[in-house]
């Protein structure tokens, strides 16, 4: 099969091209150039957002496009639009995030039939339902993978390799409890590997693509990450009204974490059924964090961070006065 990722060089995007290449297909990456190439693909340079700077794809079929892009959906339009008629099967990442958020908490589970935000909603949401609108121009069968909070190596937002180096750095450590709080995330590998497969099965439609929820806790997630950074850090499980009063912005500054209510049900709760039948395998939380932190001691500088997205993290003075206020 020969597969076009958009992207394919960061986070998710070079996840799908090292899955595609280890299941012997055909790969070609698509991007500025920026990074470091992809083992075993080809590189077709271009600018997305540039007058012309889809030239490159011109000329070329393909079986099979997956397309990464997180902001401006116009960016998603152009690219399905040239393509349109080219390739097989089109795949977009997308996300849980498209879906209404009922602050009251009475929807329940949200399944891939969950009513979804205004198509003119301004921010992130908007930005991704308007992608997945514009994927469909390509006229053929469409994948929206709707993914939640993604881990694991290569990640360039900041949320797990953030708590690793606060854990290897050691003494009391606040950690947002209560210690039970369901986790629910992907793996980018396990999010390539159901995205790949889906392609070369010919899957359209929305899937909700994340582990199950409560595959992991805020406890075993914490606990493994000490664990594995050299036991040297103290937690100090904090009570979410402690965190409130406190000031402490959640799922910025305390990464992952949201307390327990309607967000986090939102986040952490959806059914992932669909895409467990139709494939996804999700892998322990301890093989997420160990590759995460053995990929971060690899680089010879800090992880990368995007440039879109605020750095997180709490700030040392700000965890002393959580503790102290504990």
């Amino acid at each position: 099969m020969r597969i076009l990722v958009l992207g394919g060089s960061g986070f998710v995007g070079r996840a799908v091209a090292d899955d595609a290449i280890a299941r012997g297909f055909d790969v070609t990456v698509f991007n500025r150039g920026r990074r470091d190439p992809v083992p075993g693909a080809t590189l077709l340079i271009g600018d997305r957002l540039a007058p012309g700077g889809l030239a490159a794809l011109d000329g070329h079929t393909w079986d099979a496009v997956v397309d990464t892009w997180s902001a401006d959906a116009a960016a998603v339009a152009s690219a399905a639009s040239a393509l349109a008629g080219r390739t097989g099967h089109y795949t977009y990442v997308s996300s849980r995030s498209v879906y209404h958020f009922d602050e009251s908490g009475a929807a329940g589970r949200l399944t891939e039939d969950a009513p979804l935000v205004a198509d003119d909603d301004p921010g992130y949401a908007g930005d991704k339902l308007r992608g997945e609108r514009a994927a469909a121009r390509t006229g053929g069968p469409v994948l929206l993978a709707r993914a939640g909070l993604i881990l694991g190596p290569r990640e360039d937002v900041g949320r797990l390799p953030w708590w690793l180096n606060r854990l290897a750095r050691g003494g009391p450590t606040a950690a947002p409890g209560p210690r039970d709080l369901p986790l629910q995330y992907i793996d980018a590998r396990d999010l390539a590997a159901f995205i790949v497969g889906a392609a070369a099965a010919g899957l359209a439609g929305p899937y909700n693509v994340v582990g199950e929820s409560g595959q992991a806790t805020m406890g075993s997630l914490l606990e493994t990450a000490r664990e594995v950074t050299g036991a040297r850090a103290d937690l100090r499980w904090i009570s979410p009204a402690v965190i409130a009063g406190a000031g402490v912005e959640e799922w910025t500054q305390l990464p992952i974490w949201l307390p327990p209510g309607p967000l986090h049900r939102f986040m952490h709760d959806g059914d992932v059924s669909k895409a467990i039948g139709a494939g996804l395998r999700c892998r322990p939380v301890r093989e997420t964090v160990a590759d995460t932190w053995a990929w971060m001691r690899s680089l010879d500088g800090p992880p990368p961070q995007r440039s879109d997205r605020p750095p997180a993290g709490l700030p040392e003075q700000a965890e002393a006065t959580l503790l102290a206020s504990a």
